[in-house]
C-alpha cells in the first residue's frame, strides 16, 4: 500500500500528510453522518496515512469537534501520531475575536475534542473581523495560550487570500515571534462543491456564471470517463509548496477516493490533457471569486 507524502509545515517542525481530513462534514454540514460512519472514516484515514485533522467550533455548531474527539478517543491512537487543528473567532452565534472569547474558546474546544492541547489554533475567517483587533488583541491572546501549552502553533484563515497576507505582515511587524503564524495549507480543493459531479449546495455563494462553467467542466470530464473531483484534488496536490490539501470527508469511500487520487498522482502524474481542456472551459471565469466578510482588507 502506497504511503501519503509527509510535507513540512513551514518552519514549525510539523510534517503533515499531503491529504488532510477536513472534519466539517462530521458536523452534518453536508447531511447527517452517524457516529459509526464518522469513526470508521477517521479509522480509515489513519490507516491510509492521513495524520492531519482540521475542525472548528463553527462546523455544525460544535458538533464536528465533538464527533472528531469521540472518534479519536474511541480509536485509542497515541496522541503523537496525529495532528489536530481547530479554530476560534467564528461560532454559530457569530464572530468574536476578543481576547476573552478566544481564550475561553480553546478550553471549550479541548473539552469537546477530549485533548490536552491542539497542534494548531487558527483565527477563523479574519475578513469578518477587525485587522487591528486581530493583530493587537487576538494574536497576543493566542500567544499566551501557546506559552501555556494549550496550543503549539497559531494560524489564520480567510478569503480573499490577500487578507491573510496583509494580516501576516502586520503580525510579523508587531510581534517578535515570526513562527507563530503559519500559512501553507490549502482548504476546499473542490471549491465547496463546485468541482463535483453533483454540484454545489444551495447556499453556495458563487455567481450563476461560475456555477454554470463548473457544471460544464464536470459534464465534460464525465463524458471522457474522468472525475472532476479527482482531477481537482490532483491539481492541488501537485503543488509541493502546499503542506496539506484539506478536503471534507464523511465516509470510508470518500477517504479511500481522496487517498487513491494522491497515490495515482504520485505514480502517473497529472492528466495534463484533460486539465488543459477544463482550463479552457473555465477560462471565462478564471480567478472569479465571491465577496466574503464585512470588509475587504
Amino acid at each position: 500500500m502506497a504511503t501519503l507524502d509527509l510535507r513540512p509545515l513551514g518552519n514549525t517542525g510539523l510534517k503533515l500528510s499531503s491529504v488532510g481530513f477536513g472534519a466539517s462534514p462530521l458536523g452534518n454540514v453536508f447531511g447527517p453522518v452517524s457516529d459509526h460512519d464518522a469513526i470508521a472514516s477517521v479509522r480509515e484515514a489513519l490507516r491510509l496515512g492521513i495524520n492531519f485533522f482540521d475542525t472548528s467550533p463553527y462546523y455544525g455548531g460544535t458538533l464536528s469537534e465533538k464527533v472528531l474527539g469521540k472518534a479519536l478517543k474511541a480509536l485509542g491512537v497515541p496522541r503523537n501520531e496525529y495532528i489536530v487543528s481547530t479554530k476560534c473567532g467564528r461560532y454559530a452565534e457569530g464572530f468574536d475575536f476578543s481576547a476573552e472569547r478566544v481564550t475561553r474558546s480553546i478550553d471549550e474546544s479541548l473539552e469537546r475534542l477530549q485533548l490536552d492541547y491542539v497542534d494548531i489554533l487558527q483565527c477563523h475567517d479574519i475578513e469578518f473581523g477587525s485587522l487591528d483587533q486581530i493583530v493587537n488583541e487576538t494574536i497576543p491572546a493566542l500567544q499566551k495560550l501557546k506559552e501555556a501549552g494549550k496550543i503549539r502553533f497559531i494560524g489564520i484563515t480567510g478569503l480573499p487570500t490577500g487578507s491573510i497576507y496583509l494580516c501576516a505582515r502586520s503580525v510579523s511587524a508587531r510581534h517578535s515571534r515570526r513562527d507563530s503564524v503559519i500559512l501553507p495549507l490549502h482548504a476546499s480543493p473542490l471549491a465547496m462543491g463546485l468541482l463535483t459531479e453533483s454540484g454545489p449546495p444551495e447556499w453556495h455563494p458563487a455567481s450563476p456564471e461560475l456555477k454554470a462553467a463548473c457544471q460544464a467542466a464536470a459534464a465534460h470530464c464525465k463524458e471522457k470517463g474522468r472525475n472532476i473531483s479527482k482531477l481537482a484534488m490532483q491539481y492541488s496536490l501537485s503543488n509541493k509548496d502546499i503542506s496539506s490539501i484539506l478536503v471534507g470527508m464523511n465516509s470510508v469511500k470518500q477517504v479511500e477516493e481522496n487517498v487513491a487520487a494522491a497515490n495515482e498522482l504520485a505514480t502517473f502524474g497529472k492528466d495534463e490533457k484533460t486539465v488543459s481542456e477544463i482550463e479552457e472551459i473555465l477560462k471565462p471565469v478564471k480567478n472569479q471569486t465571491w465577496l466574503s466578510g464585512i470588509q475587504q482588507i
